[in-house]
């Protein structure tokens, strides 16, 4: 004869069903929600964020001036960034580094900074003690680690620079030593090729001099070590050989781009120096060379949907076991 609930008990079995609905919500919940990175869940919440443009600061290299980021500077600022192109005294990398991380000190806000050609080599020590320089940008440029030099990489990564310039001996306020100039006749050849040979006929005439302190003095600290970097390979470079290039970059893990550039690309190629810059300049919380994946995210996701599941398998059980209790109680 088959059994029939007393009267009452289709109100405790319609509770019942309700409390194991409430189970499968939760379960439903806990395998819907997504993971995080760091093994929580993502929760949604609707934020007004208030995005600081960077200041673009360009530090030109030996033989130039700050003229020779003209192309660049006009179409950043079209974008609507600020940029600062200081002029870099080549007097050595202590000199210089000091000099460009005090011009850092007035700004306000975050920094994307550039160098091109030895002002890579400044801008790795101008940045190292300045938590507002959010990215380091190299074009072409030297990239030295802690005890290397200018003098020292080119020894490792023979180019044409060498049979390009001719020292003149100076003096100033006191002190004497030894500026390097490139020879008018190789401008073009070497630092220039992919110019018209009339500017580079200007180069020549209106170029500054390095003194050899910025080339020989040895890197004490390198920020690229612990600031995201980008850096753009010329591949018809004759001034840094361009497996330099690639070795720095490599080396330091930065975003890398070739393109078929001479050495001063930022002037034959403002467009893509541009691009490179505004990748870094809004690159959103870009990976530090200093705390690169290793794969434990990977592993944290996964020990958080297994813990998800357990959960879920918990309360599915809890739900039934409470059901069937409740229907047992209700029977006559």
């Amino acid at each position: 004869m088959p059994a029939f609930p007393v009267p009452g008990s289709r109100r405790r079995i319609r509770s019942a069903h309700v409390m194991a609905a409430g189970c499968a919500v939760a379960i439903c919940t806990v395998l819907a929600a997504p993971v995080a990175a760091d093994g929580g869940t993502t929760t949604t919440t609707t934020t007004t964020t208030t995005t600081t443009k960077p200041t673009i600061v360009l530090v030109h290299g030996a033989f130039a001036d700050a003229s020779s980021w003209n192309g660049v500077v006009e179409r950043l600022e079209r974008r609507g960034y600020t940029v600062i192109a200081p002029a870099n005294p080549l007097r050595g990398l202590y000199t210089d580094s000091t000099y460009i991380a005090s011009v850092l000190d007035s700004i306000k806000g975050p920094i994307v900074l550039a160098g091109h050609s030895y002002g890579g080599a400044v801008i790795s020590t101008a940045a190292a003690a300045n938590p507002r320089v959010k990215s380091l940008v190299y074009v072409s440029a030297l990239m030295p680690d802690v005890g290397e030099s200018g003098m020292s990489l080119g020894a490792k990564f023979p180019s044409e620079l060498g049979t390009a310039t001719k020292s003149v001996p100076y003096r100033a306020g006191g002190v004497s030593g030894t500026d390097l100039y490139l020879k008018p006749d190789r401008i073009h050849p070497v630092f220039a090729a992919d110019l018209p040979e009339s500017t580079a006929r200007v180069m020549a005439v209106t170029q500054r001099p390095a003194a050899t302190t910025a080339f020989s003095e040895t890197a004490k600290v390198a920020a690229w070590k612990h600031i995201p970097s980008w850096f753009l390979v010329a591949k018809q470079d004759k001034t840094i050989n361009p497996d330099q290039e690639r070795f720095e970059a490599k080396r330091a893990g930065s975003h890398t781009v070739e393109i078929n550039s001479s050495h001063v690309a930022m002037i034959s190629h403002p467009d893509a120096v541009t691009a490179l810059l505004l990748q870094a300049a809004t690159a959103t919380d870009p990976a530090r060379p200093a705390l690169a994946a290793t794969g434990t995210t990977r592993g944290a996701r996964a020990e958080t949907a297994l813990t998800g599941i357990a959960a879920s398998t918990l309360l599915a059980g809890t739900g039934a076991v409470f059901l069937g209790r409740r229907l047992r109680r209700s029977r006559p």
